[in-house]
């Protein structure tokens, strides 16, 4: 009879601590929260005017200025030039 009493308390243990941990990972600093709210989004779109392989990042950004955008980089597998500006 000792051994189902202290079975209970064990999984009764487990599970209290298993909701303390769950309730601590909730938990984000306000410090951590306002330094999202700082950070501004980059929207893309691929270049109209770049032509061929793009190989560098300060030749596609020098394109995308012409387009209207505030740079551009070099991406994916294809090396694609991406404008990018904030969104």
């Amino acid at each position: 009879m000792g051994k189902i009493g202290s079975g209970r308390g064990c999984v009764w243990a487990i599970v209290m601590l298993v909701l303390l941990l769950a309730s601590e990972i909730g938990v984000a600093p306000a410090s951590a929260s306002a330094s999202v709210v700082e950070q501004k989004r980059t929207c893309e779109s691929k270049s109209h005017r770049f032509k061929g392989t793009c190989l560098s990042d300060k030749n596609c950004g020098s394109v995308c200025t012409t387009e209207g955008f505030h740079g551009g980089k070099c991406r994916g597998f294809r090396k694609r030039c991406f404008c990018t500006r904030p969104c």
